[in-house]
């Protein structure tokens, strides 16, 4: 079937990546086209496209992952060509057979490249008889947990559970002793299945402080195939990547082209045509092991095209169009160094539970040479449970690594997100520690520092309170009490006759509170000036990023912001009283498990029930032994933040 010129663009996607493939698009003179959920109506992805088509349903599996659904949003658009992102139908080869068969271009490899690779187990045999070295593991068809239990046996532990058909981290689990082992299948068996649709699951050695190089590979119609050079993903946790970056640090240029030659027969072998990405363990003597390929864009992608300075959509487009490679292996660029960063809505201090709700206050660092921005929302939008919690990314280039360190750095410091918790500054301590600074990376560099990386709670400083109290006054000043206009009395500004200035208030910020009594001084001064609070003392001057959004001040304070609000103590009273003895739950999200029932005595630690956000499981647990006295959810409930699910009696 002959196929029409390419004019429009479908992304069978949502979010940053949507927002991405859509930029450079349009910068082609594409018309572009966003698909969207019911929940994703209004969603940025969905604004930034110049047409869009409503798939209806607010979960993946009624939407997104509907390939028909997908099919008929291009034929209604006049769509000659989809583009998947990454995540969802990307690396579903029966998606790429379907648009084939519909007459349409797929940017993505052939069905034939996805079948190959897109089973971990398969690409893990294949690579086998290639010759190329693999962690020692459990591949095959049977899925039973006695085989699980031989394999591991065999192994040794601790094991990582891997779901066959997926990556991000999904279905993923760390198995320490054979104990463990049924509990852990069983989840990560749910969470594949609902992630990819796909329950099958492969068992492999867990390797210790491994690195995690891979290779950027690219493939047109006409037999060339190059590596666009590596990235260091090593930075990560429960086997998601936070930080990336490119080129991979103390990597030499023969090993270097040692695996960039693997990936590209890897890729040849199979047929492959467009963007894809082989994936290494790297130990410390400079030994690789294939872990698996991604047939697709990879998240962190912006990192190669910084330090190569190409457009690997665009590439995509043009080879899917026919197009060969325009550059060959010797003329590929590497220029500088870049570091990314994922920006979750998660909350690091609550073991990286998704955060849901409304973004009252969303600002991106300024534009500028050697960084970018790539974002899925805007100041208002809403982050549902339905979806990967993932806010965008912050690219830093630099002409080495420490400049794009610095860079970063900056740019997280003047990033604003307020209503819901974030990883920000989880990502500025990564970034700012000795160890990272020096490279000294491996998968296991969270776990070991966790202690900065991490720290525990702690009170909010003096300090923090009198900056707060001053910015909440002076964000009031020249405003008057409502009943009486007229009155010098309803000023806020402190005046006492005959006495020093002073104001009194009582705020609270992230379950704090803290009454505070101001009065002026000749030795410090504060002002708030636009969006910052400017404070001079001693000749020295600091200023604070501080915002007002309705009935709450954003301060930021130490490389975090605080969301500030007057203090309400009837609804203190009331929300310590509606929590006392009940379990609830810590995100919006679906129950898939009740595991007890009223009556049940449980000790400390018992899962209880199970609930679903974000394509990942989170088991609420018993914080002490006791008995379950009621039960408020069922499986299949849709519940929010907050709900009590479960009352426990000691």
């Amino acid at each position: 079937m002959s196929r029409p010129a390419l004019t429009t663009l479908l992304v069978a996607n949502r979010g940053e990546i949507a927002c991405r493939v859509m930029r450079t698009a349009k910068a082609m003179g594409l018309t572009t086209v966003a698909v969207h959920s019911a929940t994703d109506r209004d969603a940025r992805h969905s604004r930034e496209a110049d047409i869009r088509v409503d798939l209806g349903g607010s979960k993946a599996a009624d939407s997104y992952l509907v390939v028909d659904k997908i099919l008929a949003a291009a034929k209604a658009s006049g769509a000659q060509a989809i583009h998947p992102g990454y995540g969802f139908l990307s690396e579903n080869a029966g998606f790429a057979r379907a648009i084939e068969q519909a007459g349409l271009i797929f940017l993505g490899p052939p069905a034939s490249a996805i079948d190959a690779m897109g089973s971990k187990s398969a690409a893990k045999a294949l690579m086998e008889a290639a010759g190329v070295p693999l962690v020692p593991g459990y591949h095959g068809e049977a899925q039973d947990l006695d085989t699980f239990r031989a394999a591991a046996e065999r192994i040794g532990y601790p094991v990582l559970l891997k779901a066959s058909a997926g990556g991000g981290g999904k279905g993923m689990k760390v198995v320490e002793e054979e104990s463990q082992l049924a509990d852990a299948l069983a989840s990560a068996q749910r969470e594949a299945q609902s992630a990819f649709g796909d329950a099958r699951m492969l068992v492999e050695k867990y390797v210790l402080k491994p690195r995690h190089v891979e290779i950027q590979v690219f493939a047109d119609q006409h037999g060339n195939c190059l590596y666009l050079n590596e990235r260091d993903c090593s930075i990560q946790r429960r086997h998601q990547k936070v930080v990336e970056e490119a080129p991979a640090p103390g990597l030499s240029p023969e090993l270097r082209r040692a695996m960039g030659e693997a990936a590209v027969r890897a890729a040849q072998a199979i047929g492959y045509v467009g963007a894809g990405t082989v994936e290494f363990l790297l130990d410390a003597r400079g030994e690789f092991f294939f872990m698996e390929m991604n047939t697709r864009l990879q998240v962190e992608h912006p990192v190669t095209e910084a330090i190569t300075g190409l457009d690997l959509v665009a590439w995509q487009i043009r080879v899917a169009c026919g197009e060969p490679l325009p550059i060959t292996q010797e003329q590929v660029p590497l220029i500088g160094h870049a570091i990314e960063v994922r920006l979750y809505a998660e909350d690091p201090a609550n073991e990286f539970l998704p955060a849901t709700g409304t973004l009252a206050l969303y600002r991106e660092s300024a534009p500028g040479a050697g960084r970018r921005v790539d974002s899925g929302v805007s100041e208002g939008d809403a982050v549902s449970p339905f979806y990967d919690p993932m806010l965008g990314k912050l690219i830093a280039w630099g002409d080495d690594r420490e400049q794009a360190r610095l860079r970063l750095l900056a740019m997280l410091d003047e990033f604003a997100i307020g209503g819901l918790k974030t990883n920000i500054a989880f990502l500025r301590r990564i970034l700012a520690h000795p160890a990272f600074a020096a490279a000294e990376l491996d998968t296991g560099f969270i776990p070991r520092h966790q202690d900065i990386l991490l720290p525990a709670p702690q009170p909010l400083p003096a300090s923090f309170w009198e900056a707060a109290a001053e910015a909440w006054l002076q964000g009031l000043a020249g405003q008057q009490r409502d009943d009486d206009r007229s009155s010098p009395w309803g000023e806020r500004s402190g005046l006492r006759l005959g006495l020093p200035a002073r104001s009194s208030l009582h705020l609270a910020s992230n379950g704090q509170d803290q009454a505070v009594a101001l009065e002026r001084s000749a030795a410090t001064s504060w002002q708030l000036l636009s969006e910052h609070l400017v404070h001079d003392h001693a000749g020295v001057r600091r200023q604070h990023l501080a915002i007002r959004r309705g009935g709450t001040l954003y301060l930021q304070w130490d490389g975090e912001m605080h969301a500030v609000e007057a203090f309400d103590p009837i609804a203190e009273a009331e929300a310590s009283h509606s929590h006392q003895g009940g379990l609830g739950a810590p995100m919006n999200g679906s129950i898939v498990r009740v595991l007890v029932a009223p009556g049940q005595l449980v000790e400390a630690g018992t899962a209880l029930v199970v609930l679903e956000a974000m394509k990942m499981e989170h088991s609420i647990r018993a914080p002490h032994g006791g008995t379950v006295q009621a039960l408020f959810c069922q499986e299949g409930d849709m519940v929010s933040e907050g709900t009590v699910l479960v009352e426990l009696a000691e």
